[in-house]
This record gives structure tokens, C-alpha cells and sequence, in this order.
């Protein structure tokens, strides 16, 4: 990796991030602003927090990059060239991938906090996460890819029994392309018996693996690598997540680093080459780890991580415009542990799902309302920061709480927001 040199004529090194509807993008635009560099927000979205920010010196709009990625990389090339931006840090997959596709027309212009071709496609490759990790001795669910046995939805829902129910049904990939059409989402989903399994295959295609189901919870490391030697970590754990099976976390807590999930991650990443941030995933149950995949970019629960005191985005800027500290410095694990954090827009739909009641299918267990009602009461106290709330930054978490509050309001009045 060559580090980009700063115009020595400009007095700020100016940096671009994309996604500024996000927490976690919010989240690396104060870290980089308190750092004294000239942040360029950059965000498809109509709202959008962080555009508000005190840190935010200059605003960008391009398309909604899933409708139109060529529109997405001419927008953020134009607003390279024109605010002299010297590193683009995108925080989520719709972008990256639009921008890892045309790294080569920013060669010579900034500097894309981009992992390399390879290593993207592992990570974006569940299936090749998995084979990864099994040739590393790193314990994983039990696999199956359809394509290898056959896209008769019949003979693969008899050969998941053995995975036992329910199975799990993850996307290979969390983005599929088709010639021609946008990227199209998709999602992990559940099947609990044969027929449900043959019906959610019919629809899903041969492009997707089964796996068992791990009861747990959900641990993630993050780390910053250079060339796959890494230079920083952090762990945090999932207090709730939503949806309530399994998914992002709407509140979490830092705590030390496991040595075990450690090693596992630091390995996957090295055999990778892995630079720039990422983190692995685990689910954790009664002594026993298990990966679950890597997420080859900022994931959601960023703010923790800066709130714990380990600054990932201003270690990220350094490391592509500096060049990686020397291999003596080792690694840094030194942050505070016991921090939590809370997803606000998380964290209401966890309400309303537990709220509504109702039971979920075994092994899945539906929260009592009552723990429901401490989580409400919790909110409202000053022990756990909500994402985006930020005295010394206040415009964009007030703005924040009044989109919240404006989706409960249009749901309650069955208005579609």
C-alpha cells in the first residue's frame, strides 16, 4: 500500500465519508473532526444526522447506490477532485462495492479505505469464510452449499435434516447480481421443517448455504490489519439484538479481548492480507465458539468501540496516509471495558417487537414485556449513550430523536412512512 502524500499548499487533509445516515458513519466523521481533518459527509439519503454535524465541513449527495452504482462512483470522483479529498472511507457494502469495481479510476487521486479484490471477495464469500476457517482448525456450524448438492430443492431439504431444525438459510453472498439489474439484498432466514426448507429454497435459488443453528451470543471482534498483521483490537457482545432470532445488535458492551476468538480472527485475516478494518464474528455458548463470518467493513457497532476509547477511524486515516506503525509497537487491546452503548432505532423496534407479544418458534425464546419495560425506563438514563448523542455535537442527535420518534408516531396512526 503507498501512502498518499498531502498537498503541502493545503492546510487541512481532507477526507470523505460515505453512508452519513448511519450512526456508525456519524461515529467516524466526530473521531476524524476531533482529529483536525476537513470531513466531506457524503450520503444518498434525504436525511441524513451527520450532514448536521459541527465536524462536518462540507456535503455531498450521490445515488442510491443499489439503483445506480455508476451514478455512486462519479459522484464521490467529482467531490474527490473538487474538496481535494485525500482518503474516501465508505461505510457500508452498497458503496464498497460500487467503489472496489472502479478502484483503479482513484489510483492516482486518493486513497479508497478499500481492502483488495481478494480479500473482499473471501469475506463477501461466505462459503469461502467457512472453507477458510475449516483448513485453520477454526470451528464453524456445519456447512452445506445447495449448488454442491444440487438445486432439487427436495434432495436438499432431506439432506439439511441432518443439520437438524431449525436450519439456518444464509445467502452465500449478501448481495446477488444479475446481468444487467442492480445489486439485490438479501437476507438469513430460518427454516424449521422440510417443507418450509423446500419453499424458502424455491424462492431463494441454489446461491445459498444451510446451516445448524448455534444458540448463543453473539460476540465480535474488530480489528485494524496492515497486510493482514494486525495493529489494533477490540471485543464487544451483544446485550439484544433485533430481529429477536438473531441479527444487528441495539445494545452491546465492550469486554476484554478472548483469546481464543483472537487468535481465530487474527489468523482468518492474515491468511487474508487483510488491511484496513473489519470484524469477525462468533456465537459463544457455555465455553464453545463458533464463527459465524467476517464483515469486510465499519460494522454498526463502531460507536462502541470509539466510546471505549479505542479511536478506529483516526488509526484507519493513519494507516493509509502515514503507512502502518512499525511490527515492535505490537498490538494494542487497550480500551475501557464494561462500556455500553445502545442503537436507538435498534432498540425501539426490539421494544415494539417484545411489546406486541406473541411466542417464537422453539428454540427461540419470546423476552418477557416486563424486561421490555426496564429497557424503556433504561433509556431515559444517562448510564448507557445512545448512538449519535453527543452534547458537544447535538444537532445530529437531536435530529435523530425526532426521526425516531416520527416513525413510532406514523406507525401508531398506521400512517407508511
Amino acid at each position: 500500500m503507498t501512502p498518499v502524500t498531502a498537498d503541502p499548499h493545503r492546510g487541512e487533509r481532507s477526507v470523505l465519508v460515505t453512508d452519513a445516515g448511519r450512526p456508525s458513519a456519524l461515529a467516524v466523521i466526530r473521531s476524524l473532526g476531533r482529529q483536525g481533518w476537513r470531513v466531506v459527509a457524503a450520503t444518498s439519503e434525504r436525511v441524513s444526522p451527520a450532514l448536521h454535524s459541527r465536524h462536518t465541513a462540507a456535503r455531498v449527495r450521490y445515488p442510491k447506490p443499489h439503483h445506480d452504482p455508476e451514478g455512486t462512483v462519479e459522484a464521490v470522483l467529482e467531490a474527490v477532485r473538487r474538496h481535494h479529498v485525500e482518503l474516501v472511507v465508505p461505510v457500508t457494502d452498497d458503496v464498497i462495492l460500487p467503489l472496489a469495481a472502479a478502484r483503479r479510476r482513484f489510483e492516482g487521486l486518493t486513497a479508497l479505505a478499500v481492502a483488495d479484490d481478494a480479500a473482499l471477495a473471501t469475506a463477501w464469500d461466505k462459503l469461502a469464510t467457512i472453507r477458510l476457517a475449516e483448513a485453520q482448525g477454526i470451528a464453524v456450524p456445519r456447512t452445506m452449499a445447495v449448488d454442491e448438492l444440487g438445486v432439487d430443492a427436495t434432495v436438499a431439504a432431506a439432506a439439511a435434516g441432518d443439520l437438524g431444525w431449525p436450519v439456518v438459510v444464509k445467502p452465500r453472498r449478501s448481495y446477488a447480481h444479475v446481468a444487467g439489474a442492480r445489486p439485490e439484498r438479501r437476507w438469513v432466514g430460518y427454516a424449521f421443517d422440510e417443507g418450509e426448507l423446500r419453499h424458502r429454497l424455491a424462492a431463494a435459488g441454489d446461491d445459498v448455504l444451510l446451516q445448524e443453528h448455534h444458540p448463543g451470543t453473539g460476540v465480535g471482534i474488530g480489528i485494524l490489519a496492515d497486510r493482514g498483521r494486525p495493529l489494533a483490537a477490540f471485543q464487544h457482545r451483544r446485550i439484544r439484538e433485533f430481529p429477536l432470532t438473531g441479527g444487528a445488535s441495539s445494545c452491546r458492551v465492550s469486554e476484554p479481548v478472548d483469546a481464543t476468538m483472537l487468535g481465530a480472527a487474527t489468523s482468518l485475516l492474515g491468511a487474508m492480507e487483510w488491511t484496513g478494518l473489519a470484524m469477525v464474528e462468533f456465537r459463544a455458548d457455555r465455553g464453545r465458539t463458533v464463527l459465524m463470518e467476517i464483515n469486510g467493513r465499519i460494522w454498526g457497532a463502531l460507536p462502541l468501540a470509539v466510546a471505549s476509547g479505542m479511536d478506529f477511524p483516526a488509526r484507519l486515516a493513519a494507516l493509509h496516509l502515514d503507512g502502518a506503525p512499525p511490527p515492535g509497537d505490537g498490538l494494542d487491546t487497550g480500551y475501557r471495558v464494561g462500556v455500553r452503548t445502545r442503537d436507538l432505532d435498534g432498540e425501539r423496534a426490539w421494544l415494539a417487537a417484545v411489546l406486541r407479544g406473541g411466542a417464537l418458534r422453539p428454540p427461540f425464546e419470546m423476552p418477557r414485556r416486563r424486561e421490555a419495560l426496564a429497557v424503556a425506563v433504561g433509556l431515559l438514563r444517562r448510564g448507557c449513550p445512545i448512538d449519535g448523542l453527543d452534547r458537544h455535537d447535538p444537532v445530529p442527535g437531536a435530529l435523530e430523536l425526532a426521526r425516531v420518534a416520527a416513525g413510532v408516531a406514523s406507525r401508531r396512526l398506521g400512517i407508511s412512512s
